[in-house]
């Protein structure tokens, strides 16, 4: 089975670009940083993973992905190669992307790229919504760093 589950952020905007052809199809590249889960020396470190998506992903991420977006995808390992202008081989590795999603609301994705005040989580919360009639109760924006497991 080969099935990858990251969550990070873009390192840049997504490189997209369209195959020729009577069917173009979209295909975007971008980068995400994944914090590393341990530190080491106290200094908190990432990994920047290769994505590329295909078609309507890749449109997607054209219209709606920038820099610094949280995102989570799934996808699969492909590995491949190529011979550079120096004749070199050289090995690439890239996870290719099956779907993805916004990993924070936009409010919260504003306070990152923002001035990176921290939202006050004491303040008043919208009281549950029982109008809506899902049973879902609404979550305020910044609650997310009082939680253990973000």
């Amino acid at each position: 089975m080969n099935k990858v589950i990251l969550m990070g952020r873009l390192t840049r905007d997504p490189d997209v670009r369209y195959s020729q052809g009577e069917n173009a199809t979209a295909v975007a590249r971008y980068t995400l940083a994944v914090d590393r889960r341990f530190k080491r020396d106290g200094e908190a470190s990432a990994d920047f993973i290769g994505c590329v998506a295909f078609g309507r992903s890749a449109e997607f991420a054209e219209k709606y992905l920038r820099q610094g977006t949280k995102i989570a995808i799934t996808g699969r390992i492909q590995t491949g190669s190529y011979t550079n202008r120096d004749g070199q081989k050289v090995y690439t590795t890239d996870v290719v992307v099956e779907e993805q999603e916004f990993a924070e609301s936009k409010a919260a994705a504003g306070e990152h790229a923002g001035s990176f005040q921290q939202a006050n989580p004491f303040q008043a919360a919208p009281a549950p919504s029982a109008a809506a009639g899902d049973g879902f109760m609404n979550i305020p924006d910044g609650i997310d760093e009082e939680l253990p497991f973000s």
